[in-house]
């Protein structure tokens, strides 16, 4: 399995990545933070080894109580992927159980758990990041989307020289409250595939809003933009079809090999003229 993930790495690009991501289209931004995420689940010799096949020169791996990430350098860009929730891991379980809102360092109510990971994780952070003069990048599939999401907000705030020039998450849950999520204006992408249960959580019902720009695969995995209604219709029948192949289609959406094959496809469209551009935001 190592092998394949390395290999699947290595293939990401059709060369070594040379040139800043700023210069890559969204999509293929998409692509690279996709796959960062997904090997972030792996061993960090594993990571490193595929990461340095595709063109970063160094790195650095942060576990505090459980929360972890990778921050990857090489001369144009730093990019730090926060690790998403491993089900072995009961600092993780216990992180996306505590859904109970908490005043934010910033301005709201931000996730209770979510910022219990990220308190441990930031100060060793945000010394790694202190000297940074290179591009930033966040990227992070569920748990570690949200942990994200905190990450660039902070360090968009922070008295350090790194500016977050893109978020990317991927099946990230809802972060804090409206407050919250206005208080701190930077590109963010948030990746959605139809049914993925963990973006549904924790409900609005409870004050949580979700925030960044959202770009959303329908039940066939196609990139569209759909209105509240035929969304609703959309994921009923991503469900009845999933249900035909024995599967639970809220928990298999929210595997990161989905989110990835889907955004190759849409590369794949996007060059066809399929499907307009997707346009990076200004902000």
């Amino acid at each position: 399995m190592a092998t394949d993930i390395i290999e699947e790495a290595v293939e990401l690009l059709s060369e070594p990545l040379q040139h800043p991501i700023s210069e890559l289209r969204v999509l293929r931004q998409s692509l690279l933070f996709a796959e960062l995420a997904k090997i972030s689940y792996f061993r960090p010799d594993i990571v490193w080894e595929a990461c340095s096949k595709i063109g970063f020169e160094h790195y650095e791996y942060f576990d505090q109580d459980g929360a972890q990430a990778y921050v990857l350098g090489n001369q144009h860009d730093c990019v730090v992927v926060c690790r998403g929730t491993e089900p072995n891991e009961w600092n993780d379980i216990k992180a996306d159980a505590n859904a109970v809102s908490v005043v934010a360092e910033t301005a709201g109510k931000v996730h209770r758990g979510f910022k219990k990971e990220v308190d441990d994780l930031w100060p060793r952070l945000e010394h790694a990041l202190k000297d940074n003069e290179k591009t930033m990048w966040f990227a992070g599939h569920s748990l570690g989307g949200a942990m994200a999401t905190i990450c660039a907000g902070r360090c968009k705030l922070a008295e350090i020289p790194s500016n977050p020039a893109g978020l990317f998450t991927y099946g990230s849950p809802r972060v804090g409250n409206n407050r919250y999520i206005n208080f701190v204006k930077l590109p963010h992408y948030r990746w959605v595939n139809n049914n993925d249960i963990v973006c549904r959580v924790p409900p609005p019902w409870m004050g949580y809003k979700h925030c960044g720009r959202e770009l959303y695969f329908n039940a066939f995995g196609k990139l569209r933009k759909y209105t509240p209604w035929r969304r609703f219709r959309d994921r009923w029948y991503g469900f009845f079809l999933t249900l035909r192949k024995w599967q639970v289609d809220h928990l298999s959406d929210h595997s990161m090999l989905r989110y990835i094959e889907y955004i190759k496809g849409a590369i794949e469209d996007e060059e066809a003229g399929k499907i307009p551009p997707v346009e990076k935001d200004p902000l």
